[in-house]
């Protein structure tokens, strides 16, 4: 019986936590090139964290339809995903002086279902600098552990 209460928590686990490897120096120095992230699905981001968030294809956005929040690991890795910190979330005030695309933002509040996400390193990071808002819907999960190579 302990066997069988195991397996259907580790199930569970599996949904819940996904491993993400960083690629790239957007996030340095926090996150490196090749680091290990542990991502929780399903946690509601808070600013200041870093999430996994679905990354667009240039300016256009997405090309499919956000992913179901218990996707299993197949779909969840043809997808292209990038790391970035959470610099607002709806209803905080447009951070419109970091933040040139959204210099013009209609709204001075960022609207519902809607973050802006940034890299630590904003030399070398595509974010909402050059995208604008990103919607929530397409955060896969925020890293709660790194681990080093």
């Amino acid at each position: 019986m302990i066997a069988g209460r195991t397996a259907v928590v580790i199930a569970a686990l599996a949904r819940r936590l996904v491993a993400v490897t960083v690629e790239g120096p957007s996030m340095e120095p926090a996150y490196r090139d090749r680091d290990r992230v542990l991502v929780m699905r399903g946690t509601k981001p808070e600013v200041g964290q870093v999430v996994v968030v679905e990354s667009p294809f240039g300016t256009r956005g997405w090309r499919e339809q956000p992913l179901a929040a218990k996707a299993p690991a197949s779909l969840v890795t043809a997808r292209r995903w990038m790391i970035k910190r959470v610099a607002a979330l709806p209803g905080d005030v447009v951070p419109r002086s970091r933040v040139p695309a959204l210099a013009h933002a209609l709204d001075e509040h960022v609207p519902e279902g809607m973050t802006v996400l940034l890299g630590d390193n904003s030399t070398a990071s595509f974010d909402s600098r050059e995208f604008g808002f990103f919607p929530l819907e397409r955060i896969l999960g925020v890293v709660r552990n790194t681990y080093r190579v």
